[in-house]
């Protein structure tokens, strides 16, 4: 019988110990996924089994290490996005975040992440509390604040008003600021409101309504279009059109809850049949698993699922 090659990796005693888990659970899922063996004599990590098994637990082993680093607790929930990344060839794993890192606490969250680091145009399509519009604003943050885009711009359909914002009271912000309440509880958990209102006041960030897209060209931005299933053909044809050289889009929503009078005039179902494939477009899709809210949230987001479909097939 042919004895698996073993090698090692160096890792500080406090990784190690982050990278086991108690009990050396972390340990036994690595095993598990990889078809390796894996001891901690001292001073690092020893892995025993085929070459290509290896390579994908050494890096998982790294992943999970360098979050430790960050002096961030490694839970089971890391272990298993950080195995989930390595079968998937992903490497980005986590956005930037005022607080550290914002790491994904899913799957789908983490392959949503990827595709917003990988391309131009991004759809992140599922229901509500899976983090799209988070994970979205945190990403865009993380890269105004390196400096690879000029500006953050994020937009929504205002669908209560109609659109028509000129009959409320006060200026511009006095008016959208009730429809963008989420986008700012989000600007703010990440840049921290200090640092929101510097870089608002001075431009860099933007928050408007679909209607004030109209006839622009976004340039060097980070584009966010938010509650997107609310939005018509025509003004997601018209939004989507607006990114300009250096910018970068995403676009968030349910298509499952269209506020329009006209359900079936919503723009993101259908700009994602038509662009789904398209070189430099991705799709993300969410499901009620992937809800992070309370526990039963998930629950009431599947009981409606499964009466849709009931009703779909009566």
């Amino acid at each position: 019988m042919r004895r698996a090659v073993g090698e090692f990796v160096a890792l500080s005693d406090e990784a190690v110990r982050a990278v086991s888990g108690p009990g050396a659970s972390h340990v036994a899922l690595i095993e598990d996924a990889f078809g390796v063996l894996v001891e901690t004599p001292g001073g690092g990590v020893s892995l025993s089994g085929d070459a290509s098994s290896r390579r994908q637990a050494r890096r998982a082993l790294e992943m999970l290490a360098e979050h430790a680093s960050r002096g961030l607790e490694v839970s089971l929930t890391d272990v298993r996005l950080a195995i989930d990344h390595v079968r998937h060839g992903a490497s980005h794993w986590r956005a930037t975040a005022r607080r550290g890192a914002v790491a994904p606490k899913t799957p789908a969250q983490a392959l949503y992440l990827e595709a917003l680091d990988r391309e131009h145009l991004v759809f992140g399509l599922g229901p509500a509390g899976t983090g799209k519009t988070f994970l979205a604003v945190a990403h865009g943050a993380g890269l105004l604040r390196s400096g690879e885009v000029e500006r953050l711009v994020v937009t929504r359909p205002a669908v209560e008003a109609g659109e028509r914002l000129g009959f409320l009271p006060g200026d511009l912000n006095e008016k959208v600021d009730p429809y963008m309440a989420p986008v700012w509880e989000a600007l703010t958990a990440i840049l921290g409101g200090e640092a929101l209102r510097r870089r608002r006041e001075r431009g860099e960030i933007e928050v408007a309504p679909i209607a004030f897209m109209r006839g622009r060209t976004l340039s060097h931005a980070y584009v966010i279009v938010d509650e997107a299933q609310n939005t018509t053909r025509l003004q997601m044809k018209m939004v989507l059109t607006r990114l300009g050289e250096g910018s970068r889009m995403a676009v968030t929503g349910d298509p499952s809850q269209v506020d329009l009078v006209n359900a079936s005039d919503s723009g993101l179902a259908h700009a994602v049949s038509i662009l789904e494939g398209v070189e430099g477009v991705g799709v993300a899709r969410f499901a009620s698993e992937d809800v992070i809210r309370h526990p039963l949230v998930g629950r009431i987001v599947k009981a409606y699922d499964a009466d849709a479909a009931r009703r779909a097939h009566a």
